[in-house]
């Protein structure tokens, strides 16, 4: 089913309350749809509707009124609704409402009073409503007689299902002689003195339960062996000079400077009692997710999530509380480190990460193997230009030097980089060209590596002299 919900939340509370008017708009075409959802609270919590009956009263702008249960959607929670019928719908204007409230042990509330408007739609706008319902057509105003005459019959039968007790009822003067007669009698009434002494007096149940409370209470009694016990405690002199003994032997004793020092003291150990690193050997498997107490660790295990390739390994662990950093030494040589961290959440571990050192910068560079026609740079003055290409280790590949005299083009690589050495995507680069032939004007080319490894100077920007001095300085990243 589809409705158009309009939301109503009310408190209940005593407080003064006008009526509310609402944003709330229906149309006279919503026939059956145009539903208002009730939300109840009292003292900020959802208000129970169990063991009661939800009442709507509807007074329309022509002085029309109705009467309709609502619908307990949510008991618990307090959530009612009502969808208007055709009949109600029909009636345009402003509408004022009041919700009630009717419980079966007779207490009776006023939710709260509240107003909306019903307007009149376009092919209703010919059509105005006749006395207190809106009649469509004749089946229409057939329903609405025959609820009409099921309500008066069911009126009817509940006058006469009351008027049939009328004969029994006492008369006025026959009930004032009865009470008269009761009142008059002593030997069923006590006065108020009397009723005053005897609440005072205590039954006998309840002085026993007083006796046996008492006889029971041992915080105020002593039994004999209690007795006995305590005449065989020490006297106050006694336990004074035992105590004066037991002050005097400072062997068993401590200084405040000797607790303050040894309250200092490291709590969690870092290492063995030795001062050698923590041990585990070879006959176990190392989980690395679980070594998460700062200290000094040797794992001489392969063991598993630990860092690639070690299966020695010097670990420093530093921990505070969930967050901690692993750093895992290769034991052997000692020339690769690793590390990582476990995040706040106690749980989730960075990838291990490759620290570098000072010999990872160290890099080895090779002379390519140059193309026919190609030929290396040697200027006069002596300057190095050397063709060379080298690789970090961070996998960037830088290439240096000069060449001249071969053939420009894609199709004439300079020279081919090893596998390896191999760019992860074409690239193109920008170097500086002769300037012979076209003096004071500075010259470029253009340079293209290909992920095979060509090398291949496509362009130059001197036409008079394009091949005289072209050179390289170019770094990228390889796969």
């Amino acid at each position: 089913m589809i409705y158009k919900p309009a939301k109503l939340t009310f408190d209940v509370n005593s407080r003064t309350s006008p009526s509310v008017k609402t944003d709330i708009q229906f149309i006279t075409q919503d026939l059956n749809t145009a539903r208002l959802d009730f939300a109840l609270t009292k003292d900020g919590v959802p208000l129970p509707l169990s063991a009661v009956v939800g009442k709507l009263v509807f007074v329309m702008s022509n002085g029309s009124k109705f009467v309709r249960n609502i619908s307990l959607v949510d008991k618990p929670e307090g959530r009612a609704e009502y969808v208007l019928s055709a009949d109600e719908i029909r009636h345009y204007g402003n509408v004022k409402a009041e919700l009630l409230m009717y419980y079966t042990n007779g207490q009776a509330l006023s939710i709260h009073r509240f107003e909306f408007k019903i307007d009149r739609s376009l092919i209703d706008q010919d059509i105005a409503p006749i006395a207190e319902y809106y009649i469509d057509d004749f089946e229409a105003l057939k329903t609405q007689i025959e609820d009409l005459y099921d309500d008066v019959v069911a009126t009817v039968a509940e006058l006469e299902e009351k008027f049939e007790d009328l004969d029994n009822v006492e008369t006025k003067d026959g009930a004032q002689a009865k009470v008269d007669a009761h009142s008059n009698n002593s030997d069923v009434h006590v006065t108020k003195a009397q009723k005053t002494a005897w609440d005072a007096k205590e039954t006998p149940a309840g002085a026993q339960a007083k006796v046996t409370e008492h006889a029971n209470n041992l915080t105020m009694h002593v039994t004999s062996e209690e007795r006995a016990s305590w005449n065989g405690r020490e006297t106050t002199t006694g336990a004074q000079a035992k105590v004066n003994a037991h002050e005097a032997k400072t062997s068993i004793h401590v200084t405040e400077a000797e607790r303050e020092k040894w309250n200092a003291a490291q709590l969690a150990k870092i290492t063995t009692d030795n001062g050698r690193v923590i041990y585990k050997g070879s006959a176990e498997v190392t989980d690395y997710n679980t070594v998460t107490q700062t200290g000094m660790y040797l794992i001489y295990n392969v063991g598993v999530n630990g860092p690639p390739s070690f299966n020695r390994v010097f670990l420093l662990v530093m921990s505070n509380s969930n967050t901690l950093i692993q750093i895992a030494y290769e034991s052997v040589t000692g020339k690769q480190a690793y590390f990582r961290f476990r995040k706040v959440d106690s749980e989730t571990w960075t990838a291990w990460e490759r620290q570098l050192t000072a010999s990872d910068l160290d890099v080895v560079w090779n002379n390519p193997t140059l193309q026919p026609g190609w030929k290396q740079y040697a200027p006069a003055d002596g300057s190095i230009h050397t063709v060379r290409f080298s690789k970090d280790a961070a996998g960037v590949v830088e290439i240096k030097g000069a060449v001249y005299g071969g053939v420009l083009g894609l199709d004439t690589p300079v020279f081919t980089l090893p596998m390896g050495y191999r760019p992860m995507q074409s690239e193109y680069f920008v170097g500086i060209a002769s300037s012979v032939g076209t003096p004071g004007v500075p010259q470029i080319h253009r340079t293209f590596i290909g992920v095979d490894g060509r090398v291949c100077i496509q362009s130059s920007s001197n036409s008079a002299n394009p091949n005289e001095f072209l050179s390289f300085g170019f770094r990228f990243r390889t796969r």
